[in-house]
């Protein structure tokens, strides 16, 4: 039997090309751009000494992560209208930033960021579906080098991270299941997934649903599979550059 390959011609359980390239905002504290595929994301990471309103009112110590997300104006083929000129927050870019924020924070000690808020600023300068896991992925790069900065500053104490965290797609295209879809799989897929893991293989989270269709038990088992496999490379990939 012929095994599938994908119009791309990766294999199934094969990553796009997966590039990361540290200290791209020479301004940020950290930052990073990052490949997946023909997908495109700046990450860049500015630290705030200031902490949110509710946390002062309530007398919470530590710090805190939040993330803005936002696609430019030309990173798609029609222009995406920017949201300060339509005088709001694009629904999905609200959810995806939020994504972003948990997903730090979920490998993150904020106590061991006093007084600081730690922005993550994801601007994506070109998409070919999986900005979010893109996004998430290089995040967490610009977010490790600048806590490495400011250890180095003696501006901070001691590491806040207590593991790495990726993200990655998964889903069904033409009655197969695949990894880290691209924008042709993505808007055609019956099924399709954004998984959220650590370093260490602890979920963080799984966004899934079929799209006018249903999936089983062993298919959602493969999906899992496929994408734990893929978050391991990636985790491994994000080691080397922060080494590096």
């Amino acid at each position: 039997m012929t095994e599938y390959i994908r119009h791309d011609n990766r294999k199934l359980n094969e990553l796009r090309p997966i590039t990361i390239e540290p200290g791209y905002a020479p301004y940020a504290t950290g930052s990073v751009l990052i490949g997946f595929g023909n997908t495109r994301v700046i990450c860049a990471v500015m630290m705030e000494r200031k902490v949110p309103s509710w946390m002062q009112q309530q007398g919470i110590g530590g710090g805190w992560i939040s993330a803005e997300y936002a696609m430019l104006p030309y990173s798609t083929l029609t222009r995406k209208r920017r949201d300060s000129s339509r005088g709001k927050l694009d629904g999905r870019s609200v959810e995806i930033q939020r994504l972003i924020g948990r997903s730090l924070r979920a490998v993150a000690d904020l106590s061991k960021l006093p007084g600081y808020t730690m922005w993550i600023d994801c601007d994506v300068l070109q998409a070919d579906g999986g900005t979010r896991t893109a996004s998430i992925t290089g995040a967490y790069v610009a977010a490790k080098l600048a806590v490495d900065k400011l250890i180095k500053n003696n501006e901070i104490k001691e590491k806040p991270f207590t593991d790495s965290v990726a993200a990655v797609s998964v889903g069904i295209f033409q009655d197969h299941e695949v990894l880290d879809l691209n924008y042709i799989e993505d808007k055609d897929a019956s099924v399709d997934f954004n998984v959220v893991m650590t370093g260490k293989g602890q979920f963080v989270e799984v966004q899934g649903s079929g799209e006018e269709a249903t999936f089983n038990q062993e298919q959602l088992d493969g999906l899992i599979k496929l994408a734990k496999g893929g978050i391991a490379q990636l985790t491994e990939i994000q080691k080397s550059v922060i080494e590096a």
